[in-house]
């Protein structure tokens, strides 16, 4: 446990001696005693699925301590891992899919989140209209070993009759009811790639249905999705009760700008941030996620330093990544051990909480060409190369 007495503890030292290298540079700092250390380490290792191995860091003004990489819901690639089920190979699914098919995929999505909780994942987001079935049906029975964060991707605020407060809402809480979840812990409304389309008035109804989900008890905590940063920054502003955190893009090849980022803005409101396309669509990958294919190991390995990269970024509370196996569980995990074993050590040849440099050279190189590899429709990520 972490010591309790009057002696003032470093941040390496708090991280050593609780063994875990949970917290995020953010939150250490507003941490001015030991004591208040040891009673943010208490909640950490009360949250949902702790274990030791596992990083953990908070949401933000959330206070959800959630692991350092967490599931995306999307399915890219299942494809490939169960081998002839193409209806999978999107990220909603094929309604007329074949029985056998169908049970193939569900088990594969039980396994994938069993897996999680296994090694410590405790957050699954997902974002489209099939997905809450999907995984509601995959946490049945332990639904408390994750946390939930909610959205029906663009049946909400991109479907231009929904942006209501009151329709939303209804969606919401018929969404719990069907998928026998009870609650979202936090609930987040996805809004335009380009959030600044949305008028005023359409801003106004997103508020108030976050105010009333909340009031309501069918979600925890709430917040938004947007690949627009400047509207992002406004929203954290302008409603910092309600806008705790947000997904948007973070790749291996984004960067913090060094003034006036949009990371300035995250701190300073304590908001939480999920990484969505961490690997840039797979722009990132040779191989085409095949778990027999020739260039498994090396794709691997960069999806490891990948999650490691975007880790140096204490204002990124969490990677998401869709993982279409359980083998792609376990390599996530290798990369918490391995950010833990190298980027947080003591060593001569870079600061702490960085990638030592074979291995920051080995990522410029699997990234050289990606933005060259990214397909028509994802050629927006380009935009978040400098942040």
């Amino acid at each position: 446990m972490v010591h309790r007495g009057n002696q003032d503890l470093s941040r390496r030292q708090f991280i050593r001696r609780t063994g875990v290298a949970a917290t995020s540079a953010a939150a250490l700092a507003s941490l001015a005693t030991p004591d208040a250390r040891a009673e943010e380490s208490s909640k950490m290792e009360k949250t949902r699925s702790y274990r030791p191995e596992m990083e953990y860091r908070r949401l933000g003004k959330t206070g959800l301590w959630v692991s350092a990489v967490c599931l995306g819901g999307h399915w890219k690639r299942v494809d490939q891992v169960l081998k002839g089920a193409a209806a999978f190979e999107g990220c909603e699914g094929d309604p007329n899919a074949s029985g056998v098919d169908l049970k193939a995929f569900h088990e594969n999505r039980a396994a994938v989140v069993s897996r999680c909780i296994e090694v410590g994942i405790n957050l699954i987001d997902f974002a489209g209209s099939a997905e809450p079935g999907v995984y509601g049906k995959a946490l049945k029975g332990r639904r408390d070993a994750m946390y939930v964060a909610w959205s029906m991707g663009g049946q909400e605020l991109r479907h231009e009759e929904h942006r209501k407060a009151d329709i939303l809402v209804d969606m919401l809480a018929k969404g719990l009811k069907d998928t026998e979840l009870e609650y979202a812990d936090c609930w987040r409304l996805m809004a335009h790639e380009r959030g600044s389309r949305h008028t005023q008035q359409e801003v106004d109804e997103m508020v108030k249905a976050l105010e009333i989900a909340r009031k309501k008890g069918l979600c925890r905590h709430t917040g938004f999705s947007t690949h627009d940063r400047r509207w992002a920054a406004m929203l954290f502003e302008t409603y910092p009760d309600l806008m705790e955190f947000c997904c948007t893009p973070y790749t291996a090849k984004s960067k913090e700008l060094p003034e006036d980022s949009f990371f300035d803005v995250v701190r300073k409101q304590d908001a939480g941030i999920l990484g969505i396309k961490p690997f840039a669509s797979n722009a990132v990958f040779k191989g085409n996620g095949a778990p027999d294919g020739p260039h498994v190991e090396e794709d691997n390995r960069i999806a490891r330093l990948t999650i490691r990269y975007i880790l140096t970024n204490a204002a990124i509370t969490a990677p998401i990544p869709g993982l279409a196996s359980p083998q792609q569980v376990d390599n996530m995990a290798l990369a918490i051990k391995e950010r833990r074993e190298l980027d947080l050590a003591e060593r001569a040849d870079s600061q702490a909480n960085q990638m030592p440099p074979d291995d920051r050279i080995a990522l410029e190189a699997a990234t050289e060409t990606m933005w060259d590899r990214l397909g028509s429709g994802y050629r927006w990520l380009k935009d978040w190369e400098y942040v």
